[in-house]
């Protein structure tokens, strides 16, 4: 069963049931029929659904938001904004995937060589609830473009986000077909991963969904996409401009009420600046305005679910338990919804769970060191490799930086964010592929090598 409690209220705003094996059969031959479709279309045919589904994304942004904030939460000007960068790069990838897949000559001994990107098939979507929109279209639009189609599982706790993403395909000229809804268990997702008519696999979400969904994906030696957690370090150097760094620091920790992949986790300051940085940033920590994401001007709204709550405070209060101490927050409020305080630490102990796991909510850790060769261990001492920001006025400190941090991306002076021109993924265990940028569309496709002669 999907369900949605409205995570403001704790309400239960509507139920699915899961789809019948029946309809999810009827589903795969549909999606089969929409790729026949997609590959007989010319790239042209292909864009102008791109661009009129930007068009719907755009002109629909505030109903979408609204329907976030009653799924997961989501302030509303941040799934406004949402919205609008799902028809981003609907519009990049109809402007530039030709591009991006036309032919290659390439030298050889015959007479003639090219390679060639050709798509792979029907493509599965297992889609998280943090970003309903974002995530699924920041795969599904270079996938349109590259010519496949999508069978969509989303997270069970954001039905109605995915029914909508799916009219929204339709009435861009998906026929219906192109990107298909199903209501999936585990289980259920597993067994159509094995079916020989479902040619890859993109997940976002947790390290251990990656796990499985990876295992079941090798074992059937089909293509794999996967954008796992994140604990990405924020290095604050003693040159930086650190009343800007603080700023974007809050945003950084804050954004999705905390709830992002790459969202800053770990502050990592060199001593010289801490105590401004810590009294700028504990400072904007507490000034972020909590409560319903409907109403304007609100910051942070709730927790997702009530299992994420639960187990946030629980690593604050081992964090604390171990040493931590807390400058602010860490006490989860009285009444109804599931929220959590902006909440700041320093002084974690590696013992502590906050020094290992993901803190998937609005908690920072901070830490104090007192050189680069410090800052760069301490910023690799993880399991976790998906961005990092570096703070510094220095260039070549910068390129230090970028070049020895185990990670997806680097953004100096900075805030690290996803960019439709930009490859997205990580390392380690944030995952494996890229999405966006030409590497992303050319991640479901197949590589063909053509020797003439």
């Amino acid at each position: 069963m999907y369900r949605t409690l409205d995570p403001s209220t704790e309400k239960l705003i509507e139920e699915f049931p899961l789809t019948e094996p029946a309809a999810v059969d009827a589903a795969v031959a549909r999606s089969l029929g929409a790729f026949a479709r997609q590959v007989s279309r010319t790239f042209a045919e292909r864009a102008a659904i791109l661009a009129r589904l930007a068009d719907a994304l755009e002109a629909e942004a505030g109903s979408l938001a609204a329907t976030m904030a009653r799924e997961m939460g989501k302030p509303l000007a941040q799934g406004i904004a949402e919205a609008g960068k799902c028809a981003w790069v609907c519009r990049h990838c109809a402007e530039h995937g030709e591009r991006f897949l036309a032919p290659e000559r390439r030298e050889s001994d015959g007479a003639r060589a090219e390679v060639r990107y050709e798509p792979l098939g029907v493509v599965f979507a297992i889609m998280p609830w943090n970003f309903p929109l974002w995530q699924l279209f920041r795969f599904a639009a270079p996938a349109f473009a590259a010519g496949n189609s999508v069978l969509l599982k989303h997270a069970p706790n954001t039905p109605r986000c995915a029914l909508e993403s799916e009219r929204l395909v339709r009435e861009a000229g998906g026929d219906g077909d192109l990107l298909i809804n199903l209501f999936l268990s585990d289980e259920q997702a597993a067994e159509l991963l094995a079916r020989r008519e479902v040619a890859a696999v993109t997940l976002t979400g947790s390290s251990r969904a990656g796990r499985a969904v990876g295992a079941v994906a090798g074992g059937n030696l089909k293509p794999s996409v996967m954008e796992l957690g994140g604990s990405d370090a924020f290095v604050v150097l003693d040159d930086a401009d650190v009343a800007r760094a603080a700023e974007v620091g809050v945003r950084a920790r804050c954004l999705n009420s905390g709830q992002s992949c790459i969202a800053a986790k770990r502050f990592v300051v060199h001593e010289a600046v801490y105590e401004r940085f810590r009294e700028l940033f504990v400072a904007g920590m507490r000034a972020e305005r909590v409560g319903d994401p409907r109403v304007e001007g609100t910051a942070i709204g709730p927790l997702a679910r009530r299992d994420l709550r639960e187990l946030l405070a629980a690593q604050v209060a081992d964090a604390v338990a171990h040493g931590a101490r807390l400058l602010c927050g860490g006490e989860v409020p009285p009444g109804r919804g599931y929220f959590y305080p902006p909440t700041v630490l320093e002084g974690i102990a590696a013992a502590a769970r906050a020094f290992s796991e993901e803190l998937f909510g609005p908690v920072a850790c901070l830490y104090r060191v007192a050189s680069d060769d410090e800052a760069i261990a301490l910023a690799n001492a993880t399991d976790y490799g998906l961005g990092a920001s570096v703070w510094t006025s220095d260039p070549a400190r910068a390129e230090r930086f970028a070049r020895q941090l185990e990670t997806g991306s680097v953004f100096v002076n900075g805030l690290v964010k996803s960019d439709p021109r930009l490859p997205f993924g990580g390392v380690k265990q944030s995952g494996y592929g890229r999405e966006l940028g030409v590497e992303g569309i050319r991640e479901f496709v197949n590589v063909k090598t053509v020797w003439i002669g």
